[in-house]
């Protein structure tokens, strides 16, 4: 249990270095007084336009990477055998830090993009796979952001079930079945987290009035 509580807090620092809002500040503006207030990629993509997304895309992912790669050096050694478990801990607390960060008045981007680095470096090949394809697929069909990440996490909960099922990790032939468990439910509490921090999105999802998002769209903000 204690290396799963440092390893949640070496994310929470981590996910405490807010990418959107200091770019925002380097350009001279408080990206929370902006669009729809939130520090996000998103935000800052129909804000300031696609290369600074593109730049808080990349850093809020790799705040995550650094968390995982911290992680990695800390246990991989002594616990080897959960050492992708103590991955999602650590993912976790980048994402608490992203959103909720403390200096900020816990006013920070909905963990999309720090859940992008979890995928990319905390999975397994083929749940980075999925996790990739069906965001992708949906955003580009749709142009919904925050639909892709709704089902983006919907993926993730039935691939650590199904991982439960084949001993993906090995966990159950090692006697620790419960990881499995441990495993699908703090995946499934980021994804209640996730659906916490877009509740307006679903409403305007339902209402059929929800943004969409374009990547070609000329940014709100003439921002050089």
């Amino acid at each position: 249990m204690t290396a799963r509580l440092i390893c949640l807090c070496i994310g929470y620092v981590c996910g405490l270095l807010q990418t959107g809002y200091i770019v925002g500040k380097l350009k001279g503006i408080d990206i929370r007084e902006h669009g729809s207030g939130n520090a996000g990629t998103t935000n800052i993509l129909r804000t300031m336009g696609p290369k600074y997304a593109a730049i808080v895309l990349l850093g809020d992912a790799l705040k995550c990477g650094l968390a995982i790669l911290i992680t990695s050096a800390l246990f991989s050694k002594t616990h080897s055998d959960i050492t992708r478990l103590l991955f999602l801990y650590a993912s976790a607390g980048v994402i608490l830090g992203h959103n909720f960060p403390f200096y900020m008045g816990f006013k920070g981007g909905k963990g999309i993009a720090a859940t992008a680095g979890f995928i990319i470096f905390g999975l397994s090949p083929i749940m980075t796979l999925v996790g990739i394809i069906v965001f992708f697929s949906i955003f580009f069909i749709t142009h919904y952001v925050s639909l892709g990440s709704i089902l983006l996490y919907v993926a993730l909960v039935v691939c650590s079930f199904v991982f439960m099922k084949t001993d993906f990790y090995d966990w159950t032939q090692m006697g620790m079945k419960d990881l499995y468990w441990e495993y699908s439910i703090l995946i499934i509490i980021l994804m209640i987290l996730m659906l916490f921090r877009h509740k307006e999105n679903i409403k305007r999802l339902l209402s059929g009035c929800e943004r969409k998002t374009y990547l070609r769209s000329r940014p709100e903000m003439d921002i050089k």
